[in-house]
């Protein structure tokens, strides 16, 4: 017994080190997975169209789930209104402005960069919505994040900052991503996954859609390549990465689960790579090394 027992205990640790360390690397490839539908999905239909058709499908899957499962539904309207909220402005502010963005010029490394300020600015706002402190050493280490997505992202920034327009829209998306992880964080810990997602989706989907009527023609062309991106992004990214977003919320500081999303466009380029043919050289490989490093004090 005492033999069982012993091994039991050196086990555990390693069990518990996977799930720290797996967690958020499988978010990170998940969450950078997401260029493939922008790349592959916006030529076929507008930003707000295409945006729009992804969360009703991901609301309705959600609902057959919840369903199947007898998974519990909020027993309040206001916590309702907060899974509201935080589905506004993670999915829709957040992702339309990007998509938005995009389809107006903006090139993606710029945007990528502005949204990356996010973990600074979540470390920034931290103390003020949740009352948690950022030590010196995570401060470094999301600078350091900072200036390797900055290195990463050198090679891609030389046709600036695109439209006016769509500058202003990776802004709101910065500010609605770093709002709504916040917002998740304070008021959204109790959320069951599965129906609290479909508040989330649906809300998304009832002011997406209508501005998709009111600012596009709603004209999907219905090729091999959209439809791979839309399943994609349904199926990884709504499903999948966002799941992870919320169980990281869950269980770290604020600081530290933000920080991850430093890790992104280094490992997007990774992925460009082989895929594409972009090439990586010795300033994004270099930057790749320094951002790992701060998201690692960051972390720590």
């Amino acid at each position: 017994m005492a033999g069982t027992a012993a091994s039991s205990a050196t086990r555990r640790p390693a069990h518990e080190h996977l799930q720290q360390v797996g967690i958020p690397a499988l978010f990170v490839v998940l969450w950078s997975t997401g260029f493939i539908g922008a790349r592959l999905g916006l030529p076929h239909a507008g930003p707000l169209t295409f945006l729009a058709l992804r969360y009703g499908l991901v609301a309705a899957l959600l609902l057959l789930v919840s369903l199947a499962t007898r998974a519990p539904w909020p027993r309040r309207w206001s916590d309702v209104g907060h899974y509201a909220v935080a589905g506004l402005l993670v999915h829709a502010v957040y992702l339309g402005g990007v998509f938005v963005a995009i389809s107006l010029g903006v090139e993606a490394g710029v945007s990528a960069l502005i949204v990356g300020i996010q973990p600074l600015l979540t470390a920034a706002l931290a103390g003020l919505f949740l009352s948690e402190r950022v030590n010196g050493r995570q401060w470094i280490g999301l600078c350091l994040g900072l200036l390797g997505v900055t290195l990463v992202l050198s090679n891609k920034l030389g046709q600036g900052p695109g439209s006016a327009l769509g500058s202003l829209s990776c802004l709101v998306s910065l500010f609605a991503i770093t709002l709504g992880t916040l917002y998740q964080k304070r008021y959204c810990t109790g959320m069951d996954l599965r129906t609290g997602s479909v508040v989330q989706f649906i809300a998304a989907g009832l002011v997406t859609a209508p501005l998709a009527f009111l600012f596009e023609d709603t004209t999907i062309n219905w090729t091999g390549e959209f439809l791979f991106a839309l399943l994609w992004l349904v199926f990884v990214l709504s499903l999948g990465a966002v799941t992870l977003l919320y169980v990281l919320i869950r269980r770290g500081a604020a600081a530290q689960f933000a920080s991850l999303f430093f890790l992104v466009p280094p490992c997007t380029a990774l992925i460009a790579w082989p895929l594409f043919g972009e090439t990586l050289g010795a300033t994004a490989l270099a930057g790749m090394a320094v951002t790992a490093v701060g998201v690692a004090l960051a972390t720590r």
